[in-house]
C-alpha cells in the first residue's frame, strides 16, 4: 500500500527541486536533503501551524542525542531556516520559527599560520614541478601573501587595476567596496616575469581578456583553481596539506603584526569592516610568541 507523504516531506521535495532548478551545488543539495529528511521524520504529521521554535529546538536536541557535534547541528538548523525562507517566499508560511532558535556556539578555531621562514622558503627559489604555469603561480603566491587579499579578490583583478607607477593594485572587496593595496619588489618582479608570458599565451590563442590571471585556455582563473594550485605548491614545498589561499591572508596579517605593524593599518590593508575581525591576528601572534617563549627562554624550560 502506498504511503502518503506528510506536508513537510512534500515541501522538502519541492524545495530541493527549486534548488536544482537554481543550479545550487550538488554538495549543498545533498547536505540539505539529508538534514531535511531528518527534520521531516521528526515533525511527522504535524502541520506548519504546529511546528514552532520549541519543536525545532526538540529536533536539535534529538540530533545532539544521536551524538552529532555542534557543527553538524548548526548545519541542520541552517537547512531548516533555508526551507522556511523559501516557504515564506512561496506564501506557504508567514513566520520563520527557526529564526527564534539560537545557532549552536561553534568553537573559534585559530588557523595554523606558516612562519615567516616557511613563507620565504615557498616564495624563494624555483617554483616546483607541480606548478603548471610557474610565472603565474609565483605571482598568485606573491599577491595572496604580499597583499593579504582574499581568493575572490585575487581572481577579480583586471590588468588595468595594476598601477605599476605607484606599486598598488585596485581591489574590489566585499560589498563592492574598493581599496588600493600596495605591493613590494617581490610582487613587481613576479609581475614583470608573468606579463610577457600572459601576452604571448593570449596572442597564441587569439583571445583577449581583461583578467590579470588567466588559465592555459586564456580564460579568467577561478577561485577553485587557485585553491587547488596553492595546495599543490604548498605540499610540494613542504608545507601542511591544509594550506589554502586564506592561510596566506592570515599569514600576511600575523607576520605584519609580529613585525610591528599598527592594527588599524592592517585592518585597512585587509579590507576588514570591523577592527574586531583584525584583532583575531593578535590572538594568532600571541600564540606564536608564547610558543617561541616556551621553546627558547631559559626560565620557561
Amino acid at each position: 500500500m502506498a504511503t502518503h507523504r506528510t506536508i513537510v516531506e512534500r515541501a522538502v521535495a519541492d524545495f530541493l527541486l527549486h534548488l536544482r532548478e537554481r543550479n545550487a551545488s550538488s554538495h549543498t543539495i545533498k547536505a540539505y536533503a539529508g538534514d531535511l529528511a531528518e527534520f521531516s521524520a521528526y515533525t511527522g504529521a504535524r502541520g506548519w501551524m504546529q511546528i514552532d521554535h520549541i519543536v525545532i529546538r526538540g529536533f536539535l536536541s534529538q540530533l545532539y542525542g544521536k551524538g552529532l557535534g555542534k557543527t553538524s547541528v548548526a548545519r541542520s538548523l541552517a537547512a531548516v531556516r533555508s526551507l522556511y525562507r523559501w516557504l515564506a517566499q512561496e506564501g506557504v508560511v508567514e513566520q520563520n520559527p527557526a529564526k527564534l532558535v539560537a545557532t549552536p556556539k561553534l568553537p573559534k578555531k585559530l588557523p595554523r599560520v606558516p612562519t615567516i621562514e616557511e613563507m620565504n622558503s615557498v616564495l624563494d627559489g624555483q617554483m616546483p614541478q607541480a606548478a603548471a604555469f610557474p610565472e603565474r603561480d609565483r605571482l598568485m603566491l606573491e599577491l595572496l601573501y604580499g597583499c593579504g587579499i582574499r581568493n575572490s579578490e585575487l581572481t577579480e583583478i583586471n590588468l588595468d587595476d595594476v598601477r605599476l607607477s605607484v606599486e598598488a593594485i585596485l581591489i574590489r572587496g566585499k560589498g563592492k567596496k574598493e581599496r588600493y593595496v600596495p605591493f613590494g619588489e617581490s610582487a613587481r618582479g613576479a609581475l614583470a616575469a608573468y606579463l610577457p608570458v600572459r601576452h604571448a599565451t593570449l596572442a597564441q590563442l587569439r583571445r583577449n581578456t581583461p583578467a590579470l590571471l588567466i588559465n592555459r585556455r586564456g580564460g579568467r582563473l577561478t577561485t577553485r583553481s587557485v585553491g587547488r594550485i596553492i595546495k599543490k605548491i604548498a605540499v610540494a614545498k613542504g608545507l601542511s596539506p591544509d594550506v589554502h589561499p586564506h592561510t596566506l591572508r592570515h599569514a600576511f596579517g600575523t607576520h605584519m603584526l609580529e613585525e610591528g605593524a599598527d592594527l588599524r593599518a592592517i585592518q585597512e590593508l585587509l579590507g576588514h569592516e570591523r577592527l574586531a575581525t583584525t584583532q583575531r591576528y593578535t590572538q594568532l601572534s600571541m600564540k606564536h610568541m608564547l610558543q617561541v617563549y616556551d621553546q627558547t627562554h631559559p626560565r620557561a624550560k
